[in-house]
């Protein structure tokens, strides 16, 4: 009788378990689909535009801490777990990001939509130093390109990610882009200011052929002839790139702000001239107060350094 009683209460007991297991596995589900949420970006020049499209619409973190190289910062743990689990990730790209490319590739191979914005904007290629070939990922120096990943930003945010108003995103978008497009005509007309023959930049490394490419510059070669900071300058480098400093009689060299300019320095004193080295923003932006807490500010700030360095007597 006992067994024959026990029967029944595991057949009654069977579909409450079923009806647990069915609710266990339901909320996991939900579980893992609210993991994904926000948008990821890597660079902090990426970043302040992404958030000036984005606006209120969403969550935008940003990676790279204001003032570091984004040749060489990396992430924790943790943020690699946001990127894994963000419904959108925004990079530069063309092997910028060297301390994080291969978390951004995990986020990928997880199915989280990833968007390298500067492989998508025309890319050129480095014309000279070791990386020579090779796809140049500095696009932000011409504000004509960073026009075109405004809109590829806008139309990516609102296709992946969910609940954005995707008419406030576009509204965003084209107030925004109004702004790069005056940023665009400001540099045109400070930059006529400059004289032809005065038109070549010396940098620190190669960070700048986009916007010699837009306005009309030519680069007369860098301290360090690449396109990445990690790289070094040989006694050879220094002395060829002196050479052509003196033979191009330029009045300034123009070094990133976040990387010591000592390099540029002896590089001066190797020519034997009078030559300037100025600090510019190129790589990344600075805390608010710093002179280059946004993209825009970086830009006229950078362009007002170039028109001083390259008109002085």
């Amino acid at each position: 009788m006992r067994a024959l009683s026990s029967r029944p209460r595991g057949r009654a007991l069977l579909p409450a378990v079923l009806a647990l297991l069915l609710t266990a596995v339901a909320s996991g589900c939900a579980a893992e689909g609210e993991q994904r949420s926000g948008i990821v970006v890597t660079t902090n020049i990426l970043g302040d535009i992404t958030r000036n499209i984005v606006g209120d619409q969403a969550e935008v973190t940003v990676l790279m801490k204001p003032g570091a190289d984004p040749h060489s910062f990396g992430i924790s743990a943790q943020e690699a777990a946001l990127l894994e689990n963000a419904e959108l990730v925004i990079h530069n790209g063309l092997g910028l990001e060297e301390g994080v490319h291969r978390n951004v590739e995990a986020a990928d191979q997880a199915g989280v939509p990833t968007l390298a914005v500067g492989e998508a904007v025309d890319p050129i290629d480095y014309t000279e130093g070791e990386t020579q070939g090779q796809a140049d990922p500095h696009f932000w120096t011409d504000p004509v390109r960073v026009r075109q990943a405004v809109d590829l930003i806008a139309a990516q945010v609102s296709e992946q990610v969910d609940g954005v108003d995707t008419e406030r995103i576009q509204a965003n978008a084209e107030e925004y882009g109004g702004q790069i497009d005056e940023l665009h005509e400001e540099n045109t007309r400070a930059f006529a200011e400059i004289p032809e023959e005065r038109r070549r930049l010396v940098t620190n490394h190669h960070v700048f052929g986009y916007l010699a490419q837009r306005y009309d510059f030519e680069v007369i070669g860098a301290v360090i002839p690449s396109g990445t900071t990690l790289a070094s300058p040989s006694a050879s480098d220094l002395e060829s790139l002196s050479s052509a400093v003196e033979q191009a009689g330029v009045p300034a060299v123009f070094a990133d702000s976040s990387q010591p300019d000592r390099l540029a320095r002896v590089m001066a004193e190797e020519a034997g001239l009078d030559i300037e080295v100025i600090p510019l923003f190129s790589e990344s932006l600075t805390a608010e107060g710093e002179g280059a807490a946004t993209y825009v500010e970086m830009t006229r700030a950078n362009t007002d350094a170039i028109v001083r360095g390259l008109t002085r007597e």
